[in-house]
């Protein structure tokens, strides 16, 4: 019962990343700035936590000192706002399946980080080690298909778009020169590698500020000011930071909400349930629900995102057999050890 729950949580939680990327390209389409969006989606996350960390957290809240509010800002520079900057941007020159897919790679960038820092393990001479040498080889291979090969664009399930002006809003998108392409797939894999490093030393930081909540909230409350800033500097046509009742206000509200918000705690519930490999491993259903949703709302997909996608896909899940595989070793020496040292 408690598998079949997390499973569920898993699939929803997916779903909403998958909604994230139709809205958030759709409010791209209709005009809004992604700078201005990621201000506004911060900014709502931080309304919504707030309030949340005071009332849970006031009276047992860890004493925050200069240095380690100087680390949390510094995290959150690259982490939040200049990951999300630097993806949304990415996303306005290319595709929501091809965002979707993109993220498959968060964990493998996030194991070959681990490697690099030496908090994680790499032998070549043990099928593990090859299998995730071979998951960072596929990902790559997956983002290069996806950068230089578009292919055909796949059949709608429907011809009209509920969303006004979005036909030809994506017949501009399509038009975008091949280089403009590639670069919005390099900005949106930039941007995933520095969601991967913010992963990777979250641990590091949660040692230093234990309380997750309320490292949560101030990160949101650094990365609101942060993005304002970036915003400001880049976005000087002050018209485009008006929100209306249309798509780009839906976008803010979903995004900083639903993703921001609520889905942070679906991830720890999950995790806490089934492991944070059981949740890498639904990260695949993202990808499936933007190609369901946006065949649905009757934009185009590409064949070379589908292509691209599940080659990255393959990457993430040797990364993942191996991780486990070496797991169940490791796991299988700690019991042998006693058992031999017993025999002498």
């Amino acid at each position: 019962m408690g598998s079949r729950a997390a499973f569920m949580v898993a699939f929803l939680l997916r779903s909403i990343y998958g909604g994230m990327h139709i809205v958030t390209k759709d409010a791209f389409n209709e005009g809004m700035s992604p700078y201005v969006f990621v201000f506004y989606r911060h900014a709502t996350a931080t309304l919504l936590l707030v309030p949340i960390a005071f009332v849970l957290e006031r009276k047992t809240a860890p004493q925050l000192s200069y240095k380690v509010s100087l680390k949390l800002f510094v995290h959150t520079l690259y982490g939040l706002s200049g990951s999300i900057n630097v993806f949304s941007l990415g996303l306005s020159y290319a595709s929501a399946t091809s965002s979707s897919a993109i993220s498959n790679i968060l964990p493998v960038v996030a194991f070959f980080l681990a490697v690099t820092f030496r908090m994680e393990s790499l032998n070549v001479k043990r099928p593990h080690g090859i299998a995730k040498v071979f998951g960072m080889v596929f990902c790559i291979a997956g983002v290069t298909i996806l950068a230089f090969y578009q292919g055909p664009e796949l059949k709608s399930l429907n011809h009209y778009c509920p969303f006004h002006q979005i036909s030809n809003s994506h017949a501009r998108v399509t038009a975008h020169s091949k280089r403009t392409w590639i670069l919005g797939i390099f900005l949106m894999t930039i941007g995933t590698s520095f969601w991967a490093l913010w992963t990777v030393l979250q641990g590091p930081m949660l040692e230093a500020y234990p309380s997750k909540l309320l490292n949560t909230t101030l990160q949101m409350i650094f990365a609101t000011i942060q993005s304002f800033f970036i915003a400001l500097a880049v976005e000087r046509d002050f018209s485009r930071w008006k929100l209306g009742l249309d798509i780009g206000l839906i976008a803010v509200l979903y995004s900083g909400i639903l993703v921001s918000g609520i889905s942070y705690y679906m991830q720890v519930w999950v995790i806490d349930k089934s492991g944070p490999v059981f949740l890498a491993m639904t990260m695949p259903i993202t990808l499936l629900v933007t190609i369901i949703l946006t065949s649905v709302l009757g934009e185009a997909v590409t064949l070379g995102s589908i292509l691209g996608g599940m080659i990255m896909v393959g990457g993430l899940y040797c990364v993942l057999w191996a991780k486990r595989t070496e797991k169940l070793e490791i796991s299988k020496q700690q019991v042998a050890a006693p058992v031999q040292a017993t025999q002498v």
